[in-house]
């Protein structure tokens, strides 16, 4: 293995460890008291940003190197992650935001393994990534935890809101 490889592989790592930490400090303590739909909103908010996936499809930002199997699946394949969160939290509060979030999740998740075989696939070198190069060191570990969390969120029962919240929405 090059030893450019063990480096993104280390760097990946470390990124897997330190959005653990963040999210088991202080992403998931605020939103595991809120109802399923508020607790959804800031994961797919961030996963909106998703569409920076296309700059493995700009020449001079990548490598001309860089497996266009790899380039075009990944760099679409977050597109339409991007406008599935999108259409999720535009439908949200609704029955089919939550269904939408489980389509956009499933969707994302399956995307981010999917980049990884085809990286794999393709032989991809970590210097093939060029300027991309911080996406999967540095976003996809982060992606990864939040899409995480979303099934978490999405998989408990609807909380509901307290008596004190449920007045004040009336008077509203």
């Amino acid at each position: 293995m090059p030893q450019q490889m063990i480096w993104f592989f280390v760097s990946i790592a470390f990124s897997l460890i330190a959005w653990g930490i963040v999210a088991a400090r202080y992403i998931w303590p605020e939103l595991r008291h809120r109802e399923r739909t508020e607790a959804l909103r800031p994961l797919l908010i961030l996963h909106i940003f998703r569409f920076i996936g296309l700059a493995f499809l700009v020449p001079g930002v990548v490598s001309p190197d860089l497996p266009p199997a790899f380039a075009h699946s990944a760099a679409y394949g977050d597109i339409i992650a991007a406008i599935l969160a999108l259409v999720s939290l535009l439908l949200l509060p609704s029955a089919a935001g939550v269904a939408a979030g489980w389509i956009f999740n499933l969707w994302g998740f399956a995307d981010i393994l999917n980049a990884f075989y085809q990286a794999n696939h393709a032989g991809l070198l970590a210097g093939q990534l060029g300027a991309t190069f911080f996406l999967p060191t540095v976003i996809v570990p982060l992606l990864l935890i939040t899409h995480g969390l979303a099934f978490r969120v999405l998989l408990q029962h609807q909380r509901q809101p307290e008596p004190a919240m449920q007045e004040s929405r009336h008077l509203a």
